[in-house]
């Protein structure tokens, strides 16, 4: 969730700092701070700034009165525990010492009560805050900032990524990374630390990345990292090819709108080597597509947008590969009984690569012998490093998302799903040559295809502003489309708070039908395919209930047309890629009404990019 940044080196580290957290402001805006160590009448003191609300206070603040140094760490918050107040904003103190956090303290409670116990004085309701007395505790005996660290890290239970700086070691950020993204970004004589590569993409492509259970040292000049016995671990250093341009808005007014009109590129990127027209075959180099050959069952675990993927990935992998497909909500699906084997492919779908529920969600799968893949954007995060040492990782290549609402990543997700569903058909020997090459030549279409629906944003655009008071909607969809009535569902609700619900269309009689009148909006999605006379039948049930019909139809649908009270005619693609292009106009509708109703497109509020607690 929330997001930390950090940097020691010869430069102002307040700037670095401020502009790293505004590329991460998607994973939290609760409230920002920074901290500080630099030299005063020869002694080093840290300089702390912390606001409430978004980014943007922080920098108001910080223009007053600077913060000094030349080292310095920082935080953008989600809250988790104790309002998002400036009492409560990141960086805490204690004694000499400055954290920031992103994570949960599952046993603060007791610890805290430790604590005061001791007499200790706590000055915020976090959970953040007990760390920096249990180090500054532990620091007392003379003990190292490492060694403190550690000790102090060993009392703690739960999910956390920590940056800490002390002003008795002033040239040395200490790093502690478990079950929470962190990264070490390495540059000349300077580096850096976050949550997230995008934070650092202006300053440094070459990285590494911890693993849980590992402490850091990192100096301007060199970075150590050490397990909990302070033993030296060799780490190797990855190089990311994303640009920082592609986490720049560029123009668009939001990342949200930038990031669904890159979708094209996304996809192209996707398929990128990926097909191979003379043999045919579907080529997935991350993927031990050889170690998946005698599975029986597998099982798909996701969350929220991502669960949606992992529904029409049950489509394509039942279609085509013809073995059954169970998915589950991660959140849900290791709290109860994991009839799992080794017979069992387990997929978790995570843009980021390290959503806590999907990712013990497959650590627990593994303890039963499943084979485990992941379905991710970001390399070498802990989903992809957890499955790697199994059936692999396919990566979807979407590039940074930055808008909380997931768009690109979305649609590359069913696209890469689409690829493995081909793969595992043609090498279970259930899809012949020709029937290969009409699935590949239709995602080679699939660009063209959504460019094409990008044109209609005006027309999306007019039927959004619309409706832009409406307080509840009805998305409907059958087969392939249900799936992605879910989806608009969802981002109807994120952006807009609009209370919205997606149904099977054929399940809207069941008790939605109960919800229409004059003044709800339906959004029907009908393609002419083999259900389009049942979605025709589901429109004319809610037409005479009085709801308000938004139809997405195919061109030259004069049947249902006449029906709706606004219609926009989709481009016609094949039906094997109807998922895929058919998404984009929920995007545009969800974002245009939002925009319409003067809200924060790319932060909604309560909610954050990389759900990394549970």
């Amino acid at each position: 969730m929330c997001g930390i940044v950090g940097y020691v080196g010869a430069k102002n580290a307040e700037t670095i700092l401020l502009e790293s957290l505004r590329r991460l402001e998607y994973r939290g805006y609760d409230s920002a701070g920074i901290a500080t160590i630099f030299a005063s009448q020869n002694k080093h003191k840290t300089e702390i700034r912390r606001a409430a609300g978004k980014l943007s206070n922080l920098f108001a603040l910080v223009e007053k009165n600077p913060c000094p140094g030349q080292i310095g760490i920082g935080h953008t918050r989600w809250a988790t525990h104790g309002k998002p107040t400036e009492n409560n904003a990141h960086p805490h103190y204690s004694e000499t010492i400055a954290l920031v956090h992103n994570g949960i303290i599952e046993n603060h409670f007791d610890l805290r009560e430790m604590l005061i116990h001791k007499g200790q004085k706590l000055y915020s309701e976090t959970d953040t805050e007990i760390i920096a007395h249990l180090i500054a505790d532990e620091k007392k005996p003379n003990k190292s900032l490492l060694a403190a660290t550690i000790a102090a890290i060993a009392k703690v239970k739960g999910a956390f990524a920590v940056a800490i700086i002390d002003e008795t070691e002033s040239d040395t950020i200490i790093c502690v990374k478990h079950a929470c993204p962190l990264i070490i970004g390495l540059g000349k004589n300077e580096n850096y630390i976050a949550s997230d590569y995008s934070a650092l993409l202006p300053y440094t492509n070459k990285f590494i990345i911890l693993e849980d259970g590992d402490f850091a040292t990192v100096k301007k000049d060199e970075v150590l990292v050490y397990n909990h016995k302070s033993k030296l671990q060799k780490r190797s250093i990855i190089t990311i090819d994303w640009t920082s341009s592609s986490a720049q808005k560029e123009g668009y007014p939001h990342f949200m709108l930038k990031e669904i009109h890159e979708q094209p590129i996304a996809i192209t990127d996707t398929l990128r080597g990926r097909l191979a027209f003379k043999k045919p075959e579907i080529i997935l180099d991350d993927v031990n597509i050889a170690k998946l050959k005698n599975i029986q069952k597998i099982c798909i675990v996701a969350c929220g947008t991502s669960y949606h993927a992992s529904m029409i990935a049950k489509h394509f992998i039942e279609d085509l590969a013809q073995v059954p497909v169970e998915i589950d909500l991660a959140s849900e699906f290791r709290y109860r009984s994991i009839l799992v084997d080794s017979k069992t492919l387990v997929i978790g779908i995570s843009q980021s690569g390290e959503t806590a529920d999907t990712l013990a969600a497959l650590k627990q799968a593994k303890k039963h012998g499943a084979l485990l893949l992941g379905i991710c954007n970001v390399i070498e995060s802990s989903i992809p490093r957890l499955c790697n040492k199994s059936a692999g990782t396919l990566y979807t290549r979407a590039g940074p998302e930055i808008s909380v609402a997931s768009t690109k990543a979305f649609i590359t997700q069913i696209a890469a799903l689409h690829l493995l569903a081909l793969a595992l058909a043609k090498q279970r020997k259930k899809i012949t040559e020709s029937q290969l090459l009409e699935h590949m030549n239709a995602l080679l279409t699939l660009p063209t295809a959504i460019e094409a629906v990008l044109k209609l944003d005006l027309e999306i655009k007019q039927i959004a502003d619309h409706f832009a008071n409406a307080s509840d909607m009805l998305f409907l969809g059958r087969g392939y489309l249900y799936p992605i009535a879910l989806e608009g569902a969802l981002k109807m609700k994120e952006l807009s708070y609009v209370h919205a619900e997606g149904y099977a269309a054929g399940e809207m009689k069941h008790g939605a039908i109960a919800l229409i009148d004059n003044n709800m909006p339906i959004v029907i999605l009908a393609p002419q395919n083999h259900v389009y006379e049942k979605v025709a039948s589901n429109l004319e049930e809610a037409k005479s209930r009085g709801g308000q019909i938004i139809g997405f139809l195919e061109k030259n649908d004069e049947k249902l047309k006449p029906r709706c009270e606004f219609s926009i005619e989709m481009p016609q693609v094949s039906n094997l890629i109807l998922a895929a292009v058919w998404t984009v106009p929920m995007q545009l509708l969800a974002y245009y009404l939002s925009n319409a109703k003067g809200l924060d497109v790319d932060q909604p509020r309560n909610l954050a990019k990389s759900v990394t607690v549970e």
